[in-house]
């Protein structure tokens, strides 16, 4: 029997198990084995949510244990530690403990391995960037980055005239959406009584975008509305302005041809942009300049055949379309070509991937969205805003539950989150 190892159960990773287990696990046809360094899954692009206090994790997050069980594959809770492609076989280091005492790592075959190992932030060399600032690679760091901002809100309301300033580096959607969240958190924390500050005068959220303008994937016209609601909203927006170092409390920038100038900054969030994981460096494949999997039409790495790679690790690079870009929507097509195709390889020439664009949606707070959807034979941009853009985000989650649970338990957990928000506070209050 052969041996599908898939290592990352992110977006892509998951949904991939979850087919293949359900096609090939549960019939026998294959042993399939998910490998992840945490015990559960959480939608990456919900990460912001999580960083302005907005959604628990532990409500929404998946057991990875019990959607194998439920769908016919393996989980290890393991952290990739090396692969030799000459042998087939991943050295896997066990997560354990404090008081597990130390295990070694053991020794995992395959027969087809795949890649979904995600991305991390590309600090692109920026002196200071990496010891000084929070990232949104994962929920343990969207949690830290939510105590810091709380805690700094609670010690600031303890001295008079003291602000919390929080500084963001980058203008995409990640950037963009955690800062009208934190707008609404700030607000809500003043209403719970959690801090004594002005939300509009004492805490002040400036995005820096090294661009002209925000959210570059998007039209021009969309990326002037949504920077003209974030300033309604007291947020400062600074296109055209590159960060030279950061310091603990300190942003350096430089804007257009001008002086370096310094920004005070109690908390700084780098969502600049991303690049595979230092694991790719270790595998012998070629990688991009960003780090990432080469990989041909199949997906399938160029230097082994034997090696996939989906998701944000992976390079593809469509003749017509050009490179997929690093979304949720490329792992999750990436997901149900992959399982298809393995399912029915059986000795058969692989298949071609082709991705498809179906848009972009940006969430700004609770209230607002907007975005492009892209249909029809020739890709024609429809732009969407309002209570249409509002749906249409939220059903993206939704269609990532349908894929993992079905329609009947995709709609039990969405009626669940409903009476929870109706019966608990809009933020967490610790």
């Amino acid at each position: 029997m052969q041996t599908i190892v898939i290592v990352g159960g992110g977006a892509g990773g998951l949904e991939l198990a979850t087919r293949l287990g359900d096609t090939m696990g549960r019939k026998g046809r294959a042993r399939v084995i998910l490998v992840d360094r945490s015990p559960t899954h959480f939608w990456k692009p919900l990460l912001h949510t999580v960083a302005s206090g907005k959604r628990d994790p532990q409500v929404f997050q998946i057991e990875y244990s019990a959607q194998a069980a439920q769908h016919g594959f393996t989980f290890i809770h393991a952290e990739l530690r090396s692969v030799d492609r000459a042998d087939k076989s991943l050295e896997l280091a066990p997560i354990l403990s404090d008081d597990m005492g130390e295990a070694p790592s053991r020794k995992l075959g395959y027969s087809t391995l795949v890649l979904a190992l995600g991305a991390v932030t590309n600090f692109y060399g920026v002196p200071g960037a990496a010891d000084n600032v929070c990232t949104l690679d994962s929920v343990r760091d969207a949690k830290a980055f939510y105590r810091r901002f709380f805690g700094a809100c609670v010690r600031a309301s303890e001295e008079e005239g003291r602000q919390v300033n929080v500084v963001i580096v980058g203008g995409g959607a990640t950037g963009v959406e955690l800062a009208a969240e934190l707008v609404y958190s700030a607000r809500a924390l003043a209403k719970y009584k959690a801090h004594s500050l002005d939300p509009a005068r004492d805490v002040r959220i400036s995005v820096l975008e090294r661009g002209e303008r925000l959210l570059p994937h998007l039209p021009a016209e969309l990326s002037a509305r949504a920077e003209a609601y974030l300033r309604s909203r007291g947020i400062e927006i600074c296109t055209g302005t590159a960060v030279k170092s950061v310091e603990a409390d300190t942003v350096h920038v430089a804007e257009g041809a001008g002086e370096a100038s310094a920004r005070p900054a109690t908390l700084t969030l780098w969502a600049a942009g991303v690049e595979g994981p230092a694991i790719c460096t270790t595998l012998g494949l070629q990688l991009s300049r960003m780090r990432q999997i080469m990989v041909n039409a199949s997906l399938q790495s160029i230097d082994d055949a034997s090696v996939f790679a989906i998701g944000d690790c992976a390079s593809f690079v469509c003749p017509v379309k050009g490179a997929a870009p690093p979304r949720a929507q490329v792992a999750h097509q990436q997901a149900v070509f992959l399982a298809a195709a393995l399912a029915r390889r059986e000795g058969k020439p692989l298949p071609e991937f082709s991705y498809r664009d179906y848009g972009s949606l940006v969430s700004l707070g609770p209230v607002a969205a907007i975005g492009v959807l892209l249909g029809g034979s020739i890709g024609r941009q429809l732009p969407v805003s309002g209570t249409m853009a509002q749906v249409l985000y939220g059903l993206m989650y939704q269609k990532h539950l349908m894929a993992l649970h079905g329609f009947v338990r995709a709609a039990a957990v969405t009626l669940s989150d409903w009476l929870r928000k109706r019966l608990t506070p809009s933020v967490k209050l610790h």
